[in-house]
C-alpha cells in the first residue's frame, strides 16, 4: 500500500470504475479502494434479498412466497441503458460487453390523463397510436421526418430553422403540435425531466430524439438495453479492465484521511498506512467538505408477482409519467424488469418509481406511478441527497463525481465521465482513444 501511484480512485460506483479503467488502458498506475465489502457504491444491485431487507431496516427475513434470496439481484439505483448511447459505446470500445449480457426491454410507455399508452417512435407506431387524433398523426408524422433527415452540417436539412437559435417551443409551433404532444415527445422521446428546455435552442432536443429513434432502430421494441443479473454488473466489468491493465482493487479499506499539502492532494491514508497519488477520483461521500446539495431523489422499489397492467404483460419496460400530467415540475419514473432478467425469483418483478423530491412527503408524490402497480407485496422506500462539486479539482487534483441522478438513462452520467476526463487531462475525451489493442484481449489477463 505505500507505494506512489499516478490515481487513487475512491468508491466502485459506476462512475468511478469507468475512469479507473479508462486511466488504467492510459497506461496510468491506479489504486482503487472502497470503503464497503462490495462493487458499486450506491449503483450496486444487493444480493441475496436478505441484505436488501437488513438495508432498509425492515424487521424479519423476507416470505418464503419470495424464492431462494439468491435468485434476486436488486438494483438501487434504477436506469436502463439507450441502445446507441455512450454508455453502449464505452461498453463495445473498451470490449467490456464480453462480461455482460444484455436483454431488449420491452416497452416504453407514457402517462395521459391516469392511462398509459405505448409511445410512438416510428412513423407507423405514430399512425396507430390512441394517444393522438387523425391530424395530429399527421403533423407530427411531418415533425418525425424533419427530424430523421436534419443533418446540423447541412443547411440544406434545416428548412430556415437556425437550431442553434430557434427555441424548441418555437420549433413546436411551426409543426403546430398540440400539448399532449408535446408533452410525450419531450419527456418520453428526448427524455428530459424538466419543461426547461422549451426555452432552449432546438439543437439539443432534436439530438435527443434522434438518439432514441437511433436506439429503437437498433433492436425495434424500445431503445433501451439491461444487463442480466442487474446494473451492478456494469461496475465490474470496468473493473475487470482497469485490473487487466495493472490496477489495484482493495475492497473494504476504511478511508482515514486524504491527505493533502499546500492545497493539492497528495495521497491516501487507510489503516494507518498512506498511498500516495498525483491524483484522486472519489464520489462524494468520501469529501463531503468539497460538495453541495443540489436536490434530492425519491426512490421506491416494489416486489409484484404480476407485470404492470396495460403493458401487454411485458416482463420489462419503462414508463413516463410527463410532470405536466400530475402538476409536477419533475417527470416521475417507472422502470420495471423481472425474472426473465435474473434479478427476481421466478415470477417475481420489480419495479422502481422514482423522481426529484418537491415537497415535505415525497412519497405522495410518487402515488399516480405507485397506483398502476397494484398489488406489491413489499415496497423499499429511499430519499437520497444529491451531490455537486464545489471543487472542480484544478488546484487540489480532487476530481469527484456527481450522485447519480432520477433520469432512466446513463446519458448523464457519460457526460458527467466526461467532464471529469478533461478536467484531470485538459483535453477532450475521445472514443477512438478507448480503443483497445486487439491483442491484449487476453494476452494481458493471461500473465
Amino acid at each position: 500500500m505505500n507505494e506512489e501511484y499516478d490515481v487513487i480512485v475512491l468508491g466502485t460506483g459506476l462512475t468511478e470504475c469507468i475512469l479507473s479503467g479508462i486511466m488504467s488502458v492510459k497506461g496510468k498506475k491506479v489504486l482503487h479502494m472502497d470503503r464497503n465489502s462490495y462493487y458499486g457504491a450506491e449503483s450496486a444491485s444487493i444480493t441475496p434479498l436478505e441484505d436488501l431487507y437488513k438495508r432498509f431496516n425492515l424487521p424479519g427475513s423476507p416470505p418464503e412466497s419470495m424464492g431462494k434470496g439468491r435468485d434476486w439481484n436488486v438494483d438501487l439505483i434504477p436506469k436502463f441503458l439507450m441502445a446507441n448511447g455512450q454508455l453502449v459505446r464505452m461498453l463495445l470500445i473498451t470490449q467490456v460487453t464480453r462480461y455482460l449480457d444484455f436483454k431488449v426491454i420491452e416497452g416504453s410507455f407514457v402517462y395521459k390523463k391516469g392511462s398509459i399508452y405505448k409511445v410512438p417512435s416510428t412513423e407507423a407506431e405514430a399512425l396507430a397510436s390512441s394517444l393522438m387524433g387523425l391530424f395530429e398523426k399527421r403533423r407530427f408524422r411531418k415533425f418525425l421526418v424533419y427530424i430523421a433527415n436534419f443533418d446540423e452540417n447541412d443547411p440544406k436539412t434545416m428548412e430556415g430553422i437556425d437550431p442553434k437559435q430557434t427555441t424548441m417551443r418555437e420549433f413546436y409551433k411551426k409543426f403546430d403540435l398540440g400539448q399532449d404532444v408535446i408533452d410525450f415527445t419531450g419527456h418520453a422521446l428526448a427524455l428530459y425531466r424538466t419543461d426547461d428546455y422549451l426555452d432552449q435552442p432546438c439543437l439539443d432536443t432534436i439530438n435527443r430524439i434522434k438518439l432514441y429513434s437511433e436506439s429503437l432502430a437498433r433492436y425495434g421494441k424500445s431503445p433501451y438495453l439491461y444487463p442480466l443479473y442487474g446494473l451492478g454488473e456494469l461496475p465490474q466489468g470496468f473493473a475487470r479492465l482497469s485490473a487487466i491493465y495493472g490496477g489495484t482493487y482493495m475492497l473494504n479499506k476504511p478511508i482515514e484521511e486524504i491527505v493533502i499539502e499546500n492545497g493539492k492532494v497528495v495521497g491516501v491514508k487507510s489503516e494507518g498506512e498512506v498511498a500516495r497519488c498525483k491524483q484522486l477520483i472519489c464520489d462524494p461521500s468520501y469529501v463531503m467538505d468539497k460538495v453541495t446539495k443540489v436536490g434530492q431523489v425519491i426512490r421506491v422499489i416494489c416486489i409484484m408477482s404480476h407485470p404492470i397492467k396495460n403493458t401487454s404483460d411485458a416482463n420489462s419496460c419503462q414508463i413516463i409519467i410527463p410532470q405536466n400530467q400530475v402538476n409536477r415540475k419533475h417527470d416521475i419514473y417507472v422502470c420495471m424488469i423481472s425474472y426473465a432478467h435474473n434479478v427476481a425469483a421466478q415470477g417475481k418483478y420489480v419495479a422502481i418509481v422514482s423522481t426529484t423530491v418537491e415537497t415535505n412527503d415525497p412519497e405522495k408524490e410518487l402515488k399516480p406511478a405507485l397506483d398502476l402497480l397494484e398489488p406489491v407485496e413489499q415496497k423499499f422506500v429511499s430519499i437520497s441527497d444529491q451531490y455537486g462539486p464545489v471543487d472542480l479539482g484544478a488546484e487540489s487534483q480532487i476530481f469527484i463525481s456527481r450522485t447519480y441522478d432520477a433520469t432512466t438513462h446513463f446519458e448523464t452520467t457519460c457526460d458527467d465521465i466526461k467532464d471529469i476526463y478533461k478536467r484531470m487531462t485538459g483535453t477532450d475525451f475521445d472514443f477512438a482513444e478507448m480503443e483497445r489493442k486487439k491483442n491484449d484481449i487476453f494476452g494481458d489477463a493471461a500473465e
